[in-house]
């Protein structure tokens, strides 16, 4: 090799060692790039989403019964959006009572689905929390990442850190200031935002989103929620409305004829039908609860609380984005079809009910017994509807009873102050009817929020307001198995501290 052939390979070669050891000591995601492909890296930087931490999810349907059918559904259609968008199961946990997929009336045993035309939504779904496990104890646990307070299940909990994004998701009933459980007790506003603020203050999240579906679901965040805690919460409902299934017998599109229970639920379906098919690296929070909101305006008034400023970011940063849908590009009026027909949350058990009855042949036990659940039904609802007006009266005369029981706080304030009466007052309330559906979880706590917020003009003396109280446990008298039962229930009330929490509420 000739000296000057030597002498141009020796000034290469050194360059080449220089740029090497800079190559070694930039952080491992740094490029270099030539002046020529700088435009190109620049354009490709403004279609990426840089999400730092883990993505966690939280999957809850709080119900069970085939004829709520529609709240499991919804959360296994909720894993497989997860799943597709990259999250991976040891990140989501998933809670269901698991007795609708292979339950004997399921027309297709071991499959779920949430459309009329829909595939199969239960396969691969995680079971981490199922049967009794799936209770307000867990759930909370689960939020905060404590294992030692669990009882049961997977003890699969969100073990997040500081800069993790968590996504939570709940399907259920509810009522003012609660939503349902398979089990009791329920979860109540006060304690879950309370949870939320003690994982804030562990500082164990970057940014939280909630997803809620459920009746009056906006009272579990409206006037409690802060708006400083990184929590950005959405309700298929305001404070004081109910949210609505869909996909049910005789609605539009039809279902297939041999189901007998609704399929899904409005909100819940408008965000995730709409998740299924567009980039979620580039759609944000704030433009889905605008094509959601406007989607299920037919039926309640979607809500969203608290730190409102993270509504810009993208959902890619909480649920993923499914690759299929990279080259979509989001529009508000989507192809995703209107609903043309809403049924109230709490009329869907009638709705199953009915479509059983009608189904059944004629002078069958089937027909019998489905005609003998559903005037049940009825009859329990009246009573009721009855008994808490005639509390109403009781307390506040015949003219301003039915104003006070239909009486609700302006919008931004708490549904209640005192939320430790509030709980002891449905405590008695359950434990004097032993079981309640839906529409008695929303006429209970209807009647309670208002007693307990009413400025009263004039109290009552002591005998009065115990003549009051036991005439208002004689109106459950059917619930009880004989008049011992009755007199006890009574004693206990009159005896703890139950009683002066009454008698403050009435008194």
């Amino acid at each position: 090799m000739s000296m000057m052939a030597s002498s141009r390979i020796l000034p290469l070669a050194l360059l080449l060692s220089v740029l090497s050891v800079a190559q070694a000591r930039l952080p491992s995601q740094t490029i270099i790039r030539l002046p020529s492909q700088q435009h190109e890296a620049a354009g490709q930087a403004e279609n990426e989403v840089p999400v730092v931490g883990t993505r966690w999810a939280v999957l809850v349907a709080g119900s069970k019964e085939y004829y709520n059918y529609r709240h499991q559904a919804d959360i296994c259609h909720a894993y497989q959006i997860l799943s597709k968008g990259g999250l991976r199961d040891e990140n989501i946990v998933v809670f269901m009572y698991d007795d609708i997929a292979n339950h004997p009336e399921n027309p297709r045993p071991g499959v779920i689905i949430n459309h009329p035309q829909g595939g199969d939504v239960y396969n691969g779904v995680p079971k981490d929390y199922t049967g009794e496990e799936v209770n307000v104890n867990n759930f909370l646990a689960v939020l905060l990442g404590n294992k030692t307070a669990l009882s049961g299940g997977s003890g699969k909990v969100v073990d997040s850190g500081p800069n993790d994004h968590i996504f939570v998701f709940y399907s259920d009933h509810g009522g003012p200031g609660v939503i349902g459980m398979p089990t009791k007790p329920y979860v109540y506003a006060n304690d879950l935002v309370d949870t939320l603020k003690k994982k804030h203050a562990a500082g164990s999240y970057k940014s939280l989103v909630f997803y809620l579906e459920a009746c009056d679901a906006g009272s579990m965040f409206e006037g409690i929620l802060p708006d400083d805690i990184g929590v950005y919460a959405i309700t298929a409902s305001g404070a004081d409305e109910g949210s609505w299934p869909t996909y049910c017998p005789g609605g539009y599109p039809s279902i297939p004829p041999e189901y007998d229970t609704c399929l899904g639920d409005f909100f819940s379906i408008a965000w995730m039908e709409d998740s299924d098919v567009n980039n979620l690296r580039t759609e944000s929070l704030e433009e889905q609860y605008n094509a959601v909101k406007k989607r299920v305006a037919i039926g309640s008034h979607v809500m969203q609380y608290g730190s409102l400023d993270l509504n810009v970011e993208p959902l890619f940063t909480y649920i993923g984005s499914n690759s299929a849908n990279d080259n979509t590009t989001f529009v508000e009026d989507n192809s995703v079809s209107s609903f043309s027909r809403a049924s109230n949350q709490r009329d869907a058990d009638l709705i199953y009910f009915w479509q059983k009855y009608r189904k059944s042949t004629e002078d069958s036990p089937e027909k019998n017994d489905a005609r003998k659940q559903l005037l049940e039904i009825m009859e329990h609802r009246s009573h009721l509807d009855n008994s808490m007006e005639l509390i109403g009266n009781l307390l506040f005369g015949s003219s301003k009873g039915p104003i006070i029981l239909k009486a609700t706080r302006e919008a931004g304030v708490p549904l209640v102050d005192d939320w430790s009466c509030l709980k002891s007052t449905v405590w008695l309330y359950l434990t004097l009817v032993g079981h309640v559906s839906a529409s008695l979880i929303n006429i209970l706590c209807c009647f309670i929020q208002v007693v307990i917020n009413w400025d009263r003009e004039n109290s009552i003396d002591l005998l009065q307001c115990t003549i009051i109280i036991v005439r208002i446990i004689n109106l459950f008298d059917n619930y009880f198995h004989s008049l011992a039962d009755k007199y006890n229930a009574i004693y206990h009330l009159l005896r703890t501290s139950l009683g002066d929490c009454l008698f403050k509420i009435v008194c």
